[in-house]
């Protein structure tokens, strides 16, 4: 009798995906299903209100004037800056201005419009070194994305319209911002005075009576011609900032971590103590590094992306429910602060505030950019201009922590 051999049994396995393959597959019901879980975090493990917090490191690049390394995430950032020299007389229809207009610009006096107060006067004159640096394009922003930054730029490809759109966002808020002050980038000729100059005043003098000791002062004030023959100060020329942005690793929006680097380099910047001699037509530069002088800056805006993530686009179930007229459904939405690739990849509206610190206290808002959608409104707003004012005060320490 033969001995017959038991049936082999075949156990089935459930077919699952590791969490990496199923954000490939189902980006969109992944991200939903993290956001929807009883904790609401993010698969980074971040919650939805909770940025991306940076690291600072200046002075990294020896040959520039200012230079900044910041990483946020998997978002890698180098700024440098290098200032150049431009002479006055290459300006096309260049207006110089003297000592005494600057200052008389900057703290009262003649004036074609009545200021009341010192703010309304400080604010004026930042509204014209903007319009000057447009003018004279002192700032020469310049944003460039590396080979191998993101899988989407492959090497030998002509700068992308992303890079050239990024390059006019840093610009726009420079000048927007009104982030530098033109008395930084000013170099003056200051004239040597000599005795000739005391000829060209009024005969009259003032005397003094011993006997009183009254002092008379001619009735007739100098003249025009005596004020026109004293040398003034003048603007001969001006230090052009040249700065390059590269983004060596990206992911999620990048315009908020090249702001940051953009910022740490200003702060990192020294001009040398620079002067106009007029035996050579030329400037001369200080070699010491001692004389080297900051930027004055007009406050710290920081800026803050969000991301707005629909469940409906999937048909899946935020922060926030609409209710869909019609349908009896509810959609469902998720702002998420400071978004990475993967979750940038799946929001549909992306918005930008920039804040600072106002004048009178407080945070005022300098630019708001919204791009896509049409869920945040003017509620939603205001709920990402008070988000972004407190990451300003957590992010202020950290920039100014650093030279």
């Amino acid at each position: 009798m033969k001995n017959e051999m038991p049936a082999a049994t075949t156990s089935f396995q459930p077919l699952s995906f590791p969490p990496s393959h199923f954000a490939k597959l189902a980006p969109r019901s992944y991200l939903h299903a993290h956001l929807s879980s009883p904790n609401g975090r993010r698969p980074s493990g971040r919650p939805p209100s909770e940025p991306r917090n940076p690291s600072i490191n200046t002075g990294s690049l020896t040959h520039c004037h200012g230079s900044a390394v910041v990483r946020s995430g998997d978002t890698a950032v180098v700024c440098g800056i290098r200032c150049e020299i431009l002479n006055a007389a290459d300006v096309v229809d260049h207006k110089p201005a003297t000592k005494s207009e600057d200052l008389r610009r900057r703290y009262g006096g003649a004036s074609t419009r009545l200021d009341t107060t010192e703010l309304d006067r400080r604010k004026r004159a930042r509204t014209e070194d903007a319009e000057e640096m447009a003018h004279l394009d002192l700032l020469v922003p310049n944003v460039e994305l590396s080979t191998g930054c993101s899988p989407s730029y492959l090497p030998g490809a002509p700068p992308s319209e992303e890079a050239q759109s990024l390059s006019h966002r840093v610009l726009t808020l420079l000048r927007t911002s009104q982030l530098l002050s033109m008395d930084d980038l000013r170099i003056w000729y200051h004239p040597p005075s000599s005795d000739t100059t005391l000829s060209n005043l009024p005969p009259e003098a003032p005397s003094i009576d011993p006997t009183s000791m009254s002092l008379d002062v001619p009735n007739e004030p100098p003249s025009e011609d005596a004020e026109e023959n004293i040398p003034k100060p003048e603007v001969k020329a001006y230090w052009t900032l040249h700065i390059t942005l590269l983004v060596l690793s990206l992911s999620g929006p990048p315009f908020p971590t090249l702001w940051i680097a953009l910022l740490a380099a200003l702060r990192n910047t020294r001009l040398p103590k620079a002067r106009w001699d007029a035996d050579n037509q030329s400037v001369l530069c200080s070699p010491l590094t001692s004389d080297a002088q900051t930027l004055t800056m007009n406050g710290l805006p920081i800026a803050a992306t969000y991301g707005v993530f629909d469940s409906e686009k999937d048909g899946a179930g935020l922060v926030s429910s609409v209710q869909d007229v019609g349908s009896g459904k509810q959609r469902r939405r998720w702002i998420l602060a400071d978004p990475d690739g993967f979750e940038d990849s799946c929001c549909e509206e992306e918005v930008t505030v920039v804040v600072r610190e106002a004048e009178r206290g407080g945070v005022e808002v300098v630019k708001i950019e919204k791009e896509g959608g049409g869920f945040v409104g003017k509620e939603e707003m205001k709920e990402l201009v008070a988000e972004a004012g407190k990451r300003w005060r957590e992010w202020r320490g950290l920039v100014e922590g650093h030279r």
